[in-house]
């Protein structure tokens, strides 16, 4: 079920769409864009995806699997990173990390956990290691998983994770 983890579409950072609170049914009626969004946790990664020209994307077909940074996570991030990844002259970066948390198909946890590596749809690989309870994408930790989508499914992640530089 790896799919060659080829280049899908910038659905990670849409993809943090934790529904915290809601029925996977309910969330599985909606796309990964919306069910982000309605978690309330991820608004800076909505920002993002809109910034990046990512939300058509993200609500179409798929399917693809998001690990999508909370608020929290970006605010983790060095003072000003976001508001400067945000400016339309740096899209193109922009884009290359939102597409670096977005892995085509749907890959459930269970699946997840038999994985070490997956290609992202930035072209670029993340590592996956699981210890236990514990499942981490490169250095981001997965709290939440399996937040199912119309179009594929979220995994929950408490940071942002950049690509290698080229």
């Amino acid at each position: 079920m790896m799919y060659g983890f080829g280049k899908l579409a910038m659905v990670a950072a849409v993809t943090a769409a934790v529904v915290i609170g809601s029925t996977a049914a309910r969330a599985a009626d909606k796309d990964i864009v919306d069910t982000a969004v309605d978690a309330g946790q991820f608004g800076t990664l909505a920002a993002a995806l809109t910034a990046a020209g990512l939300v058509e994307t993200l609500k179409g077909d798929g399917p693809f699997t998001v690990f999508a940074p909370t608020d929290a996570a970006f605010a983790k991030l060095p003072e000003g990173t976001v508001d400067n990844l945000l400016k339309p002259e740096n899209k193109d970066q922009l884009t290359a990390i939102l597409t670096y948390h977005v892995v085509p198909g749907k890959v459930m946890a269970a699946d997840v956990v038999k994985l070490s590596e997956a290609e992202t749809v930035n072209g670029a690989k993340v590592m996956i290691k699981v210890n236990g309870d514990t499942v981490m994408i490169n250095d981001a930790k997965v709290v939440s998983a399996d937040v199912e989508a119309s179009n594929g499914v979220i995994h929950v992640i408490d940071a942002v994770i950049l690509p290698p530089s080229n």
